[in-house]
């Protein structure tokens, strides 16, 4: 699809839309009336009918939405929730031709009825030149404006529902990403890193251009520079357990035919205006099978993965009155307390006792739903891999040591199992997990033997 055409389209669309109209308004005033007078521009966008003003309205709405500071931008959120949600009369109407008729057309004007007008509201103004990415970036100002506001989540649902159909796995292109990549992107991968951070080009390089590395990064037609999430890849001999080989900067490198693992060690997610909404399941499976293509001898599948909520949850349980974990396990846990206890005798110590810590978490930790506590663990198990192994500081980091106490994950993606993996995920919250991680935990009745 060429992009750049059909983006150059819908600018004459807009211009010569801007002659129709006249929107010569004085955009000075204080927050309230430069906030009111976008809402009469998106009023008028709702209730117009050419296609080719619409455009330039849209446009233009845009364009001064762009303009508000942080106070106007909150009132005109608070005016999407209030001013531009369901239309009751119509619901009401609409329930009461259902009630009567029960027909298909009366189902179908409820189904138009209950939703909120904010909805077709967005879907004009994504009319817009760049309205894709504008959109995406007034999200990430409604998310911040959440933390304290959390009345404003109803607009954030709409946001989120209409996002999931417009960033549906279907539109998504997957690409290689290398040294002769264009920079506007090779820059935007550097920005956009958020597991392992890239210090320069040349720490970039090392990443992306050796002939044992990979990296994938999948794009959406109306976003063309602006990768959505990619993926780095390291060729091993073996499952590693450590981050700091792979990130090293020895310069060694492995010949990929002498490979037998492929290790997805970073995965980073570049929009956060699109947090929270799924690109579907088996992302990670598509970029196994563009490996698989390339290199037909390579036979494991893994990522080497943070567990950024690892210590948090510990430090709960350590405190609790009911904990899950053992007493026995807790009592030397106190060693974690002492500065540096990575670097003498306790972590001898203490490794058995975090590593059944870990495994329990892994396996039992649970949030919202009856999902893993895990982030990065909902990602990947979602995605159908299996808990394969945990890594004993495996991360020595300053992040790495705060957000896990040093462990890392290995997940493991069989490409015979990921569906069967996925469905019980994602029906029965099964979390399939090794043998080896199951004798370290206190296993509840959901774990599979594998």
């Amino acid at each position: 699809m060429n992009t750049s055409f059909f983006g150059e389209l819908l600018q004459t669309i807009s211009e010569r839309g801007r002659a129709l109209i006249d929107r010569a308004r004085d955009r000075r005033g204080d927050a309230a009336a430069r906030s009111q007078s976008l809402v009469d521009l998106c009023e008028e966008l709702l209730s117009g009918r050419g296609e080719a003003s619409g455009v330039a309205l849209a446009r233009e709405i845009l364009a001064f939405y762009s303009e508000l500071t942080v106070g106007p931008r909150i009132a005109f959120f608070e005016a999407l929730a209030v001013h531009f949600g369901v239309d009751r009369e119509r619901i009401d109407a609409a329930v009461d031709l259902w009630t009567r008729a029960g027909t298909d057309e009366a189902a179908a004007e409820l189904h138009l009825a209950a939703e909120p007008r904010r909805q077709e509201l967005f879907r004009r103004l994504n009319l817009a030149p760049g309205g894709t990415a504008a959109l995406v970036s007034m999200r990430e100002d409604l998310m911040d404006a959440l933390v304290h506001r959390e009345d404003l989540a109803s607009v954030d649902q709409d946001f989120t529902h209409l996002f999931s159909s417009w960033f549906n796995r279907g539109f998504l292109v997957l690409r290689r990403i290398d040294w002769s990549t264009p920079a506007i992107i090779l820059e935007k991968i550097i920005r956009y890193e958020a597991v392992h951070q890239i210090h320069d080009w040349v720490d970039l390089r090392r990443r992306i251009d050796p002939p044992d590395r990979r990296c994938y990064a999948f794009f959406h037609p109306a976003l063309n520079d602006e990768p959505l999430i990619f993926v780095e890849v390291a060729f091993t001999a073996g499952i590693p357990d450590a981050i700091a080989p792979i990130l090293g900067k020895d310069g060694n490198t492995l010949v990929p035919e002498r490979a037998t693992t492929a290790v997805f060690y970073s995965i980073s997610n570049c929009q956060r205006g699109l947090a929270g909404v799924s690109f579907g399941s088996f992302l990670i499976k598509q970029v196994v099978e563009e490996i698989s293509r390339e290199f037909s001898r390579l036979d494991t599948f893994v990522t080497l993965s943070p567990a950024p909520g690892f210590a948090g949850w510990l430090a709960r349980e350590r405190t609790s009155e009911s904990p899950i974990l053992a007493r026995e396990d807790l009592e030397p846990l106190e060693a974690l307390d002492r500065p540096g206890w990575w670097q003498d005798g306790a972590a001898e110590q203490l490794e058995e006792p975090l590593r059944r810590a870990a495994a329990t978490y892994f396996l039992s930790a649970k949030g919202r739903g009856g999902l893993p506590l895990d982030p990065v663990a909902r990602f990947h198990l979602g995605n159908g891999a299996r808990l394969e192994q945990l890594d004993f500081l495996a991360d020595l980091s300053e992040k790495g040591l705060a957000q896990s106490h040093g462990f890392m994950v290995n997940y493991q993606y069989d490409l015979d199992d990921i569906e069967k993996n996925h469905e019980a995920f994602a029906e029965n919250r099964t979390i399939v997990a090794a043998s080896g991680i199951r004798k370290l935990a206190r296993a509840p009745r959901e774990l599979v033997r594998v």
